[in-house]
């Protein structure tokens, strides 16, 4: 294990060296990318108010045809004479051209306003009432803190509210492995590219001290799914004697991937910068696009393991799940981090259980990859 622990500390300082390195960038890069977005978004907005400007003379058009049949119906009946008729027609005309005028220079202002509304991803117009929109992220800090909002624009405001513990949903994927001790990635019989992993959480985080958000314990409870392929095609999983091994498949295989699913209650000591904001007698401290340390890990339960094949048998191709019998880890536990700026992480966790029980050769799950916290 003394082999494993090195590796996972040389990961550990790697990701943050590399995280401070790049944190100016990844700040530009994500304002970049909100402004492109953005701009879109006014484009498409834009094109559809033009759109709509072309239909209204359309419109009043018809309105006035519907205008004139109702007179010269009045006029056939006797209601009205033709001279009477004739100044309807001409009033209405005269309405009609004005509503044009009109309609037409208030689509003109809202294009305007939309050139000049700098909030992202907003998909409707604001008003008096206050104008529903859809966001996702933030331009600046004249929005809450919510990833996502939906709702109406006067709503979409900071919260001077301090919260000693907060919630959110977070989601995690990226690359997976098993090694044994004094194994390298390389060594591993797994492929890299294809084997994966993903995690689905909901975390509350806690300010440890009254008067500083520097130190946070953030903890919850998520879904783990493991995934292992093979780097040889033809070898799959096998319990012979309650000892799990690799073995070359007795036909024409086309795929075999194993994957496992743990429930687990993940906790880590949290650390770093945030931005005290005071509104009169209130206050709370902001996180956004700050950086982050999180260092701990997790327990649990493994609560499924299955293995897919797909193989060729008579010339037919056939699809052949195998749930349990696996010779599975039922208590998993390991150490787990991430370091990153605001809403996103680079994540990696490190099983300390092995991944089979009772095996003569060790295996370690291993992840590397990004986690996005939903606030």
């Amino acid at each position: 294990m003394t082999t494993i622990t090195k590796h996972v500390v040389a990961l550990f300082l790697c990701l943050i060296v590399s995280n401070i390195s790049a944190q100016e960038t990844e700040k530009e890069n994500k304002k970049d990318t909100i402004i492109n977005t953005n701009e879109l978004i006014k484009k498409k907005q834009i094109d559809e108010l033009i759109a709509q400007k072309a239909k209204v003379e359309i419109q009043e058009r018809n309105y006035l045809k519907a205008d004139i049949k109702q007179i010269n119906k009045q006029l056939e009946e006797g209601k009205i004479t033709a001279s009477e008729a004739e100044q309807l027609k001409k009033e209405a005309a005269k309405k009609r051209a004005a509503n044009i005028e009109d309609k037409k220079s208030i689509i003109d202002k809202k294009i305007a306003l939309y050139k000049r509304t700098p909030m992202a991803y907003q998909t409707s117009l604001p008003n008096e009432e206050g104008g529903r929109l859809i966001r996702i992220g933030g331009a600046d800090e004249k929005t809450s803190d919510d990833f996502f909002y939906i709702g109406q624009q006067k709503y979409d405001k900071p919260q001077i509210i301090d919260k000693r513990t907060t919630s959110n949903l977070y989601y995690t994927l990226g690359f997976n492995n098993a090694i044994g001790d004094g194994q390298s990635l390389g060594d591993s019989p797994y492929s890299l590219g294809g084997s994966g992993f993903s995690e689905l959480g909901y975390s509350w985080k806690t300010r440890l001290f009254k008067n500083t958000n520097f130190w946070r314990l953030n903890y919850g409870v998520s879904l783990q799914w493991n995934k292992l392929d093979f780097k040889n095609d033809n070898q799959y999983l096998v319990n012979t004697n309650s000892n799990i091994v690799l073995q070359n498949f007795n036909g024409d295989l086309k795929k075999a991937k194993f994957r496992t699913t743990n429930l687990v209650l993940p906790m880590h000591i949290e650390f770093g910068p945030s931005r005290k904001i005071v509104k009169g007698s209130n206050f709370k401290y902001s996180m956004r696009n700050k950086f982050k340390i999180g260092l701990g890990g997790y327990a649990g339960l493994n609560i499924g393991a299955r293995q897919k094949l797909k193989y060729k048998e008579n010339g037919s191709l056939v699809k052949e799940k195998q749930n349990g019998g696996f010779e599975m880890t039922p208590f998993v536990y390991g150490l787990s981090g991430y370091v990153g700026i605001g809403n996103v992480s680079l994540y990696a966790k490190y099983d300390l259980n092995p991944l089979f029980k009772d095996q003569a050769f060790e295996q370690n799950n291993i992840s590397l990859g990004i986690r996005f916290d939903l606030d």
